[in-house]
């Protein structure tokens, strides 16, 4: 954990997620009211012991907060991530490292804050001057060091050929996508490139894109591994464009337009609606379900730690409710997302947190599971979790902190330090006002001073954005 970052103490787990509550007094359903067999997270006693676990990190791509319905989606079903809940444990105050794609994978490939790395700094890489430089350690570096088998399927978003690569950074095999998006038939990126590769060559495959990643995890699950692994599996669903499996001719019209030069046809403002939201998350849900077939039936569901999230918060189409702001605002729809994990071996399921966590949590969490050590030189922003998952261990306490363009945000508690580009300082008291409506700024001036010194004190240690 940064040196600069302030203590705080860890909320005592409860019996309903503080955010359902908040729904349910919103008049939202509240995830709770999807898991009723829920209990809150206990270590299982006496503590367990077994080999290293392999690894299964799946990401969704702007997957809203709520969209999945055992987070409260009164619309969207996903029975295969509520089963994967059901059988691990459900965070319900997890969030991401930042408000958009890059900067987050940042977080989590290099377990520390995005501002420390000059790649980090775009919100997100959008052109090849910038990327996660080879030489600094990665999660798959480091467990790569101790004998894991790494591979990372789907999007990487972390700079562009000839200089920046997964296979450069640690991942032993890469099959996917360099960019933040891409057409899902045609595999045209934002510039109109052709954007699928298998390492560092063109992958030619017309197929819609969802089904192809999903056909490519499920065999890397399914071989006879002789030694654990770490697989990254970074879905793009639901990203724009608003295309489900079928709309080939959505899909072709796109591609005109892209290929006509229009910019931005790829962001697809004119397209997209609530029904075609609902099914790209549920396909994705359903993907996940293939992926997590084909562990159970290769025998190694048992001691392979799954976890799923989303690299950050919804966007247009996401069901958000009950918080503000969606992607690229540091409000808590733009960072608070679905986090599940699941380890059979290790941990039992039926559970629910509401410990405040982010990405960067994840890479020391895996790390000391795996039995990896962060390098000496990069020292890590995050806390691991081991202990408390599997010992019950009490979580150190911290704050966590947040930086985008134009806004700041830490939390320490339940209370949240927010300066929106309005540049004014708020405060919120977020097991009271999780929607971030009742600013407690003016009456907390002593809080507020100490949270604002909190945040500036951290973001002195880092690189500053380019003018």
């Amino acid at each position: 954990m940064s040196p600069h970052v302030q203590k705080l103490s860890r909320r005592a787990l409860g019996g309903a997620a503080v955010a359902g509550a908040a729904a349910a007094a919103l008049g939202a359903a509240p995830a709770a009211a999807a898991q009723t067999h829920e209990r809150p997270f206990r270590a299982a006693a006496p503590a367990r012991s077994g080999p290293r676990p392999n690894i299964l990190f799946i990401l969704g791509d702007d997957l809203g907060w709520a969209d999945l319905s055992s987070y409260g989606s009164p619309d969207i079903r996903t029975p295969h991530l509520d089963r994967l809940a059901r059988q691990g444990v459900r965070f319900t105050d997890a969030y991401s490292g930042s408000a958009t794609c890059s900067p987050t994978r940042f977080s989590l490939y290099t377990g520390r804050f995005p501002g420390r790395t000059k790649g980090g700094l775009a919100e997100p890489i959008a052109d090849k001057s910038v990327g996660l430089e080879p030489t600094h350690p990665t999660l798959a570096s480091l467990l790569r060091d101790t004998g894991y088998a790494t591979a990372l399927i789907g999007k990487w978003h972390c700079g562009y050929l000839p200089d920046y690569s997964p296979t450069k950074s640690g991942w032993d095999e890469f099959f996917g996508n360099f960019g933040g998006a891409l057409e899902y038939y045609s595999k045209l990126g934002l510039g109109g490139e052709y954007d699928l590769y298998e390492g560092d060559a063109e992958y030619k495959d017309l197929r819609y894109y969802t089904r192809i990643l999903t056909e490519r995890a499920s065999e890397y699950v399914a071989r006879d591994h002789d030694r654990p692994w770490l697989l990254n599996l970074n879905f793009t669903t639901p990203h724009w464009p608003w295309i489900a499996d079928g709309d080939t001719e959505e899909s072709a019209e796109i591609v005109r337009r892209i290929r006509a030069g229009e910019r931005g046809a790829l962001w697809h403002q004119d397209g997209g609606s609530l029904a075609k939201y609902k099914e790209m998350v549920e396909d994705l849900d359903r993907s996940v379900g293939e992926v997590l077939q084909a562990l159970k039936r290769s025998g190694q569901e048992r001691n392979t730690l799954v976890f799923f999230a989303s690299d950050n918060g919804g966007e247009r189409f996401s069901y958000n409710w009950p918080l503000s702001g969606n992607k690229s605002s540091l409000q808590e729809g733009g960072i608070r997302v679905p986090a599940i994990l699941r380890w059979p071996a290790r941990i039992d399921g039926g559970q629910v947190s509401d410990l405040p966590v982010f990405t960067p949590d994840w890479t020391a969490t895996l790390l000391e599971l795996a039995g990896a050590r962060p390098h000496p030189a990069y020292p890590l922003d995050g806390t691991s979790l081991a202990g408390h998952l599997l010992r019950g261990a009490e979580v150190p306490e911290r704050d966590l902190f947040w930086r985008v363009r134009g806004e700041r945000a830490l939390r320490r508690g339940d209370w949240k330090y927010y300066r929106g580009k309005s540049g004014r300082d708020q405060l919120f008291h977020l097991s009271q006002d999780v929607r971030e409506q009742a600013d407690r700024a003016p009456y907390e001036n002593e809080r507020l001073a100490e949270l604002r010194s909190a945040w500036e004190a951290v973001n002195a240690g880092l690189l500053p954005y380019p003018a």
